[in-house]
């Protein structure tokens, strides 16, 4: 395989899978993985976790993959893949054997610097063992360094080995070795992995990212062939002694002799016997310091992005010449996958490197939409005929409804995230392309390889654009999907999002796992009920599962926006599920302090005939203890907010907001401090001519509400359902399930 560099240059990490498949169980690997992966992109950096999957060595494996190969751990044929293993492992892959493996480090050093890939931040490293000049049990890992140019960052070698001969055989080697201060002054110890303190001195001293960058850079410069390792002494809180370790080791390794371990079980046996006789410090240390590694890898990823940026402008902003300076990397960074063939594959990711403020938990689907267009003279009624063929303007669109809010969050400069999954199938790969196009990160997007298909939705609507019915094919987000767990769950804790939204197309498994996890990560949660069928899964339950919706205080949703009639499933859901028979669902109801006398004319006056003999605000004011604000989309007729009002809450002694205060709780009260209904005109009635599509308008609606209650200094929810109903009219006059109209409103919030 050609080792031309085919990716762009950006700061991609390279990460080994031995620590996966041969370090951690299932599933405690798989999380370790996806967090790994994480502290890359949190610290701006692409990660690209290298394995071999059935058979074929893959470069940056997706979340998909990750699962599969973690979860394979174990198994009596995993591999743990070196150099002289690639060929083997890839050739029985051909032959229809397919195997899985972890790569150790020279394994890795191998296919990251095929990929293009200079930084590469791992555990540990292997190096001489003790009596190594007899027994010539030398580790792979420093060959590899001696001849292959990638910067391998990691903690040193574990004190099990002979450190000054490994150094030694490093200098040998060709390979410059040097050691990250991390504040230390003077003279610095080469670190021995669990332990900062080695006794031995680093052959050199690097101050910090900085230096490292430029040392790779200059390296890559003068076309030098071999690698360098920067050692990165493990955090000192989680630093065992030397004299401890000195002691442990020496038993550690007499218990092995004693035991007739050799070759490629002497390290393993010695691991584990380690870990028993420091009580489990070990393994403390080893997650900390594998941390601390990817961490500081992806810093000097990130600067050497910088150094190559720069320096790949000549005087006027000009391309340098090639003589000067060598292409980091080339192409769309994300996955390379060396195939049976040897073909590389790539497939972009597009992973967020800033912190994200806003997660999307929902569909990503191709919408179709079919609009009855009859034609003059031979059709006058309105509406298609069924069980036949109509005429019709149909078009494609990427839609959903997760992608759907989330592409209008991104339109107004709030940081968000969409977790989704796709189908391994041509609508997959058109979706994600199209999320890449509209800048939107894929990085939360799994693909499914088997039985999955992407979805789709297909709304048949009349001549003045009303929808008649929809199809929706949304059984990819069904079954309450493991990657919830695996994949999403540690971005969330990891990320912190204020806001996390979630649509309803999750059934009532996946619906849990993410409210769940979302008030766990201490996020709000907006729920986006879909549809009247969906909207009752907020309400479901299960003999296997003892969630129930919490209520003010304990809520774990603090805002939906229904329609009227998801509103009347979501009220009738409750209902028959028993919700407005708990007694602390009537705590809250009776410190709302509602009159029973006159209750309709007061409704009446906040809202219109029409609304409440529909019962719509009634409807909302049961489900408030539930989710205390409800903003009910009712189309050309307003939005209707319902909301409970904490203690001290301005509107509750404003003469303004006085005839929205439909009740006020008693001045003690600890969590409410009164009721707020209102309703809002809309914002212009749209002419059936200038309407495009009615796809898209409420999520629109539900994006924008969210993005500016993300910000730092987010405007009150009164001024943002203003600003959101503006942006939902762009959407209705758009072909677009979301407007590029509504960029125009980014200076609103």
């Amino acid at each position: 395989m050609s080792s031309t560099n085919n990716w762009p240059n950006k700061p991609v990490v390279a990460l080994e899978s031995t620590i996966y498949t041969h370090g951690f169980p299932y599933p405690q690997n798989t999380a370790l993985a996806s967090h790994l992966e994480s502290l890359v992109r949190l610290n701006g950096g692409i990660p690209a976790t290298i394995g071999v999957l059935n058979g074929a060595a893959r470069v940056g494996l997706n979340a998909e993959e990750l699962i599969e190969l973690t979860a394979s751990a174990g198994r009596h044929d995993i591999k743990k893949v070196s150099r002289r293993d690639l060929g083997y492992i890839c050739g029985l892959g051909m032959a229809g054997r397919k195997l899985n493996g972890g790569t150790t480090v020279a394994g890795t050093m191998v296919l990251a610097h095929l990929a293009g890939i200079r930084i590469f931040a791992s555990g540990g490293l292997g190096g001489v063992h003790r009596d190594g000049e007899n027994s010539m049990d030398i580790s792979a890992d420093l060959t590899e360094l001696g001849r292959t140019p990638v910067a391998v960052i990691s903690s040193g070698c574990k004190s099990f080995l002979d450190i000054p001969k490994t150094l030694e055989y490093l200098e040998t080697q060709g390979v410059c070795v040097g050691t990250f201060a991390d504040g230390q002054p003077g003279k610095v110890e080469f670190p021995a992995f669990w332990t900062r303190d080695s006794g031995i001195s680093s052959p050199t001293v690097i101050q910090d990212e900085q230096e490292a960058a430029a040392v790779i850079h200059a390296q890559s410069t003068l076309g030098l062939s071999s690698g360098l390792l920067f050692a990165n002494p493990v955090p000192a809180q989680h630093s065992i002694s030397n004299a401890q370790m000195h002691s442990v080791m020496t038993q550690a390794v007499l218990d092995a002799k004693d035991s007739g371990s050799t070759g490629s079980e002497n390290t393993p046996f010695i691991l584990a016997r380690i870990r028993e006789l420091t009580g489990g410090q070990t393994v403390t240390a080893n997650r900390a310091l594998v941390e601390s590694n990817v961490i500081r890898g992806t810093k000097v990823a990130c600067e050497l992005a910088k150094l190559r940026a720069s320096a790949l402008e000549g005087p006027h902003g000009n391309q340098s010449s090639a003589t000067e300076v060598m292409p980091l990397i080339a192409g769309n960074p994300s996955q390379t996958s060396i195939s049976n063939t040897g073909q590389r594959n790539l497939h972009a990711p597009g992973i967020p490197a800033t912190r994200t403020d806003v997660f999307v938990a929902g569909s990503l689907a191709i919408d179709l939409s079919c609009d009855f267009n009859p034609k003059l003279g031979l059709n006058c009624q309105n509406s298609p005929r069924l069980q036949t063929s109509n005429p019709a303007a149909i078009s494609q669109a990427l839609g959903g409804v997760g992608h759907n809010v989330a592409t209008a969050i991104h339109y107004l400069g709030t940081a968000v995230q969409l977790c989704s999954i796709i189908g391994d199938d041509q609508p997959g790969a058109t979706a994600k392309n199209m999320l890449i196009g509209n800048g939107l990160s894929t990085s939360g997007i799994i693909v499914r390889k088997r039985f999955a298909r992407t979805a789709q939705y297909v709304a048949v609507n009349d001549s003045e654009k009303n929808l008649v019915l929809a199809m929706a094919d949304m059984a990819i987000l069904e079954g309450c999907p493991a990657e919830i767990d695996t994949i999403w769950k540690p971005h969330l804790d990891m990320q912190k999002p204020k806001w996390l939204v979630v649509d309803a197309n999750w059934d009532f498994n996946g619906l849990q796992q993410w409210l769940r996890y979302g008030k766990t990560a201490d996020a709000k949660i907006a729920f986006e009920p879909v549809s009247v069928a969906k909207a009752q899964r907020i309400f479901a339950s299960s003999p296997n599962s003892d969630f129930e919706l919490g209520v003010l205080p304990n809520h774990a949703v603090s805002l939906t926006t229904p329609n009227a009639m998801e509103l009347a499933s979501m009220h009738t859901a409750a209902r028959e599920a028993g919700q407005f028979e708990r007694d602390d669902w009537w705590q809250v109801i009776d410190a709302m302090t509602l009159s029973s006398s006159g209750s309709r004319d007061k409704l009446l006056s906040m809202t219109n005939n029409a609304l409440v003999d529909e019962g719509i605000p009634q409807q909302s004011i049961q489900l408030l203890p539930f989710i205390p604000t409800i903003l009910t989309k009712l189309g050309n007729k307003g939005v209707l907010m319902t909301q409970i009002l904490k203690p001290g809450d301005d509107r509750l002694t404003s003469t303004t907001h006085s005839k929205y205060i439909l009740s006020r709780a008693d001045v003690d009260h600890q969590t409410m401090g009164g009721v707020y209904m209102r309703l809002f005109p809309p914002a212009e009635i749209v002419p059936i001519n200038d309407i495009v599509s009615v796809n898209g308008v409420g999520d629109t609606f539900l994006g924008i509400i969210i993005a500016g209650l993300a910000k730092e200094n987010p405007k009150s929810l009164i001024d943002l359902i203003h600003i959101a109903q503006q942006g939902s009219i762009k959407t209705l006059k758009s072909k677009e399930a979301v407007s590029p109209e509504i960029k125009k409103l980014r200076t609103l919030l």
